[in-house]
C-alpha cells in the first residue's frame, strides 16, 4: 500500500456533490491517511475535460465523474481510454438501468437539484439559520429549529448542523458545560426534534488533546483532562435523560453517518 499524498479528481457538469459523497464513502474503507479531493464543477466544454485529463495524468490519479450531457460523458470516456486513466462513471450504470427498465430518458440539463426553486432557497435559509444559532449564541433558535443538537464540546455539533442545513433542515446546537443550567427554551413545547450527541470518554480525550496541539496549547489543559470530560459527560447524560431525547454515540461515526441517523429519526417521527 502506498503512503504517498494522493488526490482524487471529481468532475461534474453540475456541482459534483454526488460523486464526492461516493468518493468519501470509498476513502473511509482504506487506511491511507491523506487523500484529497479536487472538484471541477459546472463543466461545459470538451476542452475542459481534455485539460483535466492532462492534470490527472501528471498526478497519476483517477477521476470520479457525474456528467449528464451525452457528449461530455463520451468525451470523458474517450480521453480516459486514450491516456489509460481510470475514470469512474458514478451515475452512468444507474441511469442506464433506469432507462432500460422504465423506458425513459434523463433530462438534458445538468444539476437538476441546483435549480433556483423552493428547495434551493430552503437550503440557503437553513444554512443561514445554522450559522446564526450555532453554539448556543441565541437560545431563541432552540424554539424555531427543526433539529436541536446538544452535546459537550467536540461532538461535531457545528459541522453536523451545517451538513443538515445543506439538506434543508434548520439546525441549532447547544454546548453542554459542567453543572450548567439548561435554558428554559429547551423544555418549552415546539415542533422540533432534540438530539443528544454523546461520545466515549477516551475517544473525546484523544480529540481534545489533538485540538490543543493544533492550537499550540499545552496538552495538560483542564479542557483535555479525563476528570473534566467525565464531569461534562455526566451533566450531558443527565440533561438528555431529563429531556428523554434520542441519543447518538458519535465516537466512531462520520458526520454523514450521524446525519443519516438523524434524518431517519425525523422521518419516523413525521
Amino acid at each position: 500500500m502506498t503512503t504517498n499524498h494522493s488526490v482524487v479528481y471529481i468532475c461534474s457538469d453540475a456541482v459534483g456533490e454526488t460523486a464526492e459523497a461516493v468518493v468519501r464513502a470509498t476513502v473511509r474503507q482504506f487506511t491511507q491517511s491523506k487523500v484529497d479531493m479536487k472538484r471541477y464543477s459546472h463543466i461545459q466544454t470538451e476542452e475542459e475535460i481534455e485539460a483535466i485529463i492532462q492534470e490527472v495524468r501528471e498526478k497519476n490519479s483517477f477521476i470520479a465523474y457525474t456528467l449528464v450531457q451525452p457528449e461530455l460523458r463520451a468525451k470523458m470516456q474517450q480521453e480516459a481510454i486514450r491516456y489509460d486513466i481510470r475514470a469512474v462513471d458514478v451515475m452512468g450504470p444507474m441511469m442506464q438501468a433506469y432507462i432500460d427498465t422504465f423506458n425513459d430518458n434523463p433530462k438534458p440539463e445538468p444539476g437538476q437539484r441546483q435549480v433556483l426553486d423552493e428547495e434551493y432557497f430552503k437550503r440557503i435559509e437553513a444554512v443561514e439559520f445554522a450559522v446564526k444559532y450555532d453554539d448556543g449564541k441565541d437560545v431563541k433558535g432552540l424554539l424555531s429549529a427543526d433539529v436541536v443538537l446538544i452535546g459537550v464540546s467536540r461532538t461535531s455539533k457545528t459541522p453536523l448542523s451545517i451538513f443538515l442545513a445543506h439538506k434543508g433542515i434548520k439546525t441549532a446546537n447547544l454546548p453542554i458545560l459542567p453543572d450548567m443550567e439548561a435554558p428554559e427554551e429547551l423544555f418549552k413545547p415546539a415542533d422540533r426534534m432534540i438530539i443528544g450527541l454523546t461520545i466515549d470518554p477516551g475517544h473525546l480525550l484523544k480529540i481534545r488533546t489533538e485540538r490543543l496541539k493544533t492550537l499550540g496549547l499545552p496538552a495538560q489543559s483542564k479542557y483535555a483532562s479525563m476528570d473534566q470530560i467525565k464531569r461534562e459527560l455526566k451533566t450531558a447524560n443527565a440533561l438528555m435523560d431529563r429531556l428523554g431525547c434520542p441519543v447518538i454515540n458519535v465516537s466512531d461515526k462520520s458526520i454523514e453517518e450521524t446525519a443519516g441517523v438523524i434524518i431517519e429519526l425525523r422521518s419516523e417521527q413525521q
